[in-house]
């Protein structure tokens, strides 16, 4: 296991951390030389990793939000250095400017060429605030856009990394057509003449997440979610108040399994035991044998049957109920 930068934000990890200091405390004093506690050692090891599977296997929709927001989880910077060789930030959208919430970029991945896109937001506090906790502008779909016609030109299969909270909602962003470039960019994804494959790697929230999440395959990590809006966000609207954020995320259907059931997404990316902010470097290995296997599979492809499978994906999707209408007896 890489080393885990312990941290007591979230309330229902404390049993497993008290555990891991217990481990680190123990571990220190083998490496200074004391003899006899490598069975106990053993022993506090099998108990963190049976204690970390009875809490993981009861989350709820909200600590699953909680997760995917880590500090410690592996960011697009992260997966982009892990997975991709021989890469090259490309920037700006010939329009406006360069937005650092988006990051596109081109290299190897798996020996494969690719064009990645993901939303970027920050490791530090000067990071976060510069790409705006990965809330993107109006420029940073348009630069999107710009290097997606640049992968169809040559062929080059695009893959997106999910990571927002939202589009960033600010005057600015609304005045310059956030709206509309987020539509044009979902146009242009689900009628792009390459392979496309998207991972939601955090948070997949609202239209700032679907506009660079509309692809032939759609994966969320098993702690991330998906959804119309932040809980946060869904409570102030319908319960008038933030606080009951718990509440709006059960309502949302946002968990992974909850997407696969109602048929928002193809699958669920395992995560290391505990989660990707415990081993993010197995997290990003995961996700790159993912993405190899899927560009695999979709590269195989004719590109007419690759487009029309795409069409018939989005025409599927949304479930709903058509209920009888009782007519009253006059």
């Amino acid at each position: 296991m890489a080393d885990l930068k312990l941290s007591d934000d979230l309330d229902f990890e404390k049993p497993i951390h008290e555990i891991d200091r217990k481990i680190q405390e123990l571990d220190a004093r083998i490496q200074a030389g004391e003899q006899g506690h490598e069975e106990a050692l053993k022993q506090l090891q099998a108990k963190r990793d049976k204690t970390i599977e009875e809490v993981y296997a009861n989350l709820t929709p909200w600590q699953r939000v909680q997760l995917s927001r880590h500090p410690e989880r592996p960011t697009t910077m992260d997966y982009v250095d892990g997975m991709l060789t021989d890469w090259s930030e490309l920037h700006g959208d010939r329009k406006f400017g360069d937005d650092p919430a988006i990051l596109t970029a081109i290299g190897y991945l798996g020996g494969r060429r690719v064009m990645l896109i993901g939303h970027r937001k920050g490791k530090n506090l000067k990071e976060r605030l510069a790409c705006n906790f990965g809330c993107a502008h109006p420029e940073g779909y348009r630069k999107a856009m710009l290097k997606m016609k640049m992968a169809e030109k040559f062929g080059l299969p695009v893959v997106t990394l999910i990571n927002t909270p939202g589009a960033y909602p600010g005057v600015g962003a609304e005045e310059r057509g956030q709206s509309m470039a987020i539509a044009e960019s979902i146009e242009m994804m689900s009628m792009l003449r390459v392979p496309v494959a998207c991972v939601v790697i955090g948070e997949g929230g609202s239209g700032g997440a679907l506009g660079i999440g509309v692809g032939d395959r759609v994966h969320v990590m098993e702690y991330s979610y998906y959804s119309v809006i932040s809980p946060e966000g869904c409570a102030s609207i319908l319960y008038k108040d933030a606080g009951k954020a718990n509440e709006a995320a059960r309502a949302l259907k946002l968990t992974a399994p909850d997407l696969v059931e109602l048929g928002v997404i193809d699958g669920i990316i395992p995560e290391p035991l505990g989660g990707g902010h415990r081993n993010p470097g197995e997290a990003v290995r995961i996700v790159k044998r993912h993405l190899v296997e899927t560009l695999d599979e979709l590269t195989k492809l004719p590109l007419e049957q690759l487009m029309e499978q795409r069409y018939e994906k989005l025409r599927a999707l949304g479930k709903f109920q058509e209920a009888a209408t009782a007519t009253a007896a006059v």
